[in-house]
């Protein structure tokens, strides 16, 4: 028996624009897509002040959490990579990829096509290693670094949540 991989979607990333913060909101006031990311949606102004940060990392060093498109210009979600953003705990100094997705957007291969893209203009932009924390209890984004080919490098606790973080790395 052979095994078929199917295509992976046409999908596009930019830099995200003050309006996608009103998107990502949007898409991602979802109990589900918040799971692992504190459980309840954030407020707007978390969007705002994210996708003005990723504006200055993009302009910094060439990359940043891109907001994902589908192949018809719907925002669906965002994907990129950005510094590890807290210095007490974790991968410190590592650079993180990332990625969020609508809730209706799940499993049809976006996160997997943007993310490759991701390590692609990663590397393009000169860095040699890149981690993802991914929380141990979300086996989809597990199954994502998988098919990136990352390797579980270390676990940690978050010194809030109290909850057990992989941290895969990659390197390029």
């Amino acid at each position: 028996m052979t095994h078929v991989t199917e295509p992976l979607p046409v999908v596009q990333l930019r830099v995200p624009t003050e309006e996608d913060a009103f998107a990502w909101h949007r898409l991602f006031d979802h109990p589900e897509v918040m799971e692992f990311h504190g459980g309840t949606p954030a407020e707007m102004s978390v969007y705002e002040e994210l996708t003005a940060r990723q504006r200055r990392h993009d302009a910094e060093r060439g990359f940043c959490l891109w907001t994902m498109l589908d192949g018809s210009g719907e925002v669906i979600g965002f994907t990129g990579a950005q510094p590890w953003p807290h210095a007490s705990f974790g991968p410190v100094g590592e650079i993180e990829i990332g990625w969020r997705l609508g809730r209706a957007y799940w499993g049809q291969g976006y996160v997997t096509a943007a993310a490759r893209t991701t390590l692609e203009r990663v590397r393009a932009a000169g860095v040699g290693r890149v981690v993802a924390m991914v929380n141990s209890r979300n086996a989809r984004s597990v199954a994502v670094t998988r098919r990136l080919g990352m390797e579980l490098a270390e676990t940690y606790v978050g010194p809030v949540s109290q909850q057990e973080a992989y941290c895969f790395r990659l390197e390029l």
